[in-house]
């Protein structure tokens, strides 16, 4: 099993060595750091695992943090020998809408850091109303055309799967696949190629049925993977181990 997307640094320290303990027999988890402190919290624990790697970037959200001194240090972290993609970033306009250019300056420079790496971008796509931030990310990735990426707690949007599947996305599913009323996300998630599947927790955030209110953790991605096969009409042993798969491929565990 592998969570490719969650947040250990964003859990109590008992609740984080906690959730690690119950996810000691996964292949990977991936934990995402979302400004410089967080990053270097990633990292720690990374370092104090041998099954945790880690991402660094600068979630949307943050990004009117971007300045020369942050761009150097994100790149001299993203050196390390146990981060395995850049991000989250991508396009918010659900909490900071007013930051949209630095959002986009933000983008745009660790898609180039991702480059010059040769590492997975991890986006973060959510908008208030409508679907904005979508539309717009699907552009940006149609003139951009990064070489490997995520579409992390992917929606569903149309045309965010249209350009993935032209772009070779990853798709990264996370609790909302087993939400009753999903059913356009779980249609879409039968046009993905197996290869391209991901399964990934966003813990302590986005807890699968039946957790919906409570803290999530990394060992409930099973909950995840156990819908996702059930859409395929696949065994879970035999979706688990493509997931696996998918995620050494994408992230080099």
């Amino acid at each position: 099993m592998t969570d490719t997307h969650c947040h250990l640094d964003y859990m109590e320290p008992e609740e984080t060595q906690a959730a690690i303990e119950a996810s000691r027999d996964f292949k990977a988890i991936l934990t995402i750091g979302t400004n410089p402190i967080r990053d270097r919290k990633a990292l720690t624990l990374a370092e104090a695992h041998p099954h945790i790697w880690a991402a660094v970037g600068l979630h949307p959200t943050e990004a009117m943090l971007l300045s020369p001194e942050l761009e150097a240090d994100l790149l001299h972290l993203a050196q390390h020998p146990k981060v395995r993609a850049i991000g989250e970033t991508g396009l918010d306009f659900y909490w900071t809408p007013e930051t949209r250019l630095a959002q986009y300056k933000a983008l745009d420079f660790q898609h180039q850091l991702a480059q010059t790496l040769r590492l997975p971008l991890i986006f973060h796509v959510r908008s208030k109303e409508g679907s904005q931030a979508e539309i717009e990310i699907a552009s940006w990735l149609l003139q951009n055309k990064p070489s490997r990426f995520v579409l992390h707690a992917f929606g569903g949007h149309p045309r965010l799967l249209e350009v993935g599947l032209l772009l070779g996305a990853y798709f990264g599913f996370a609790g909302p696949l087993t939400y009753k009323k999903n059913t356009a996300l779980r249609e879409a998630a039968k046009e993905i190629p197996l290869n391209r599947l991901l399964i990934e927790t966003d813990a302590p955030f986005l807890p699968p049925e039946p957790y919906r209110g409570k803290r999530n953790h990394p060992a409930l991605a099973r909950f995840t993977l156990a819908k996702l096969a059930e859409i395929r009409n696949m065994e879970i042993e035999v979706m688990e181990s493509l997931t696996d798969q998918n995620a050494q491929v994408c992230f080099g565990f």
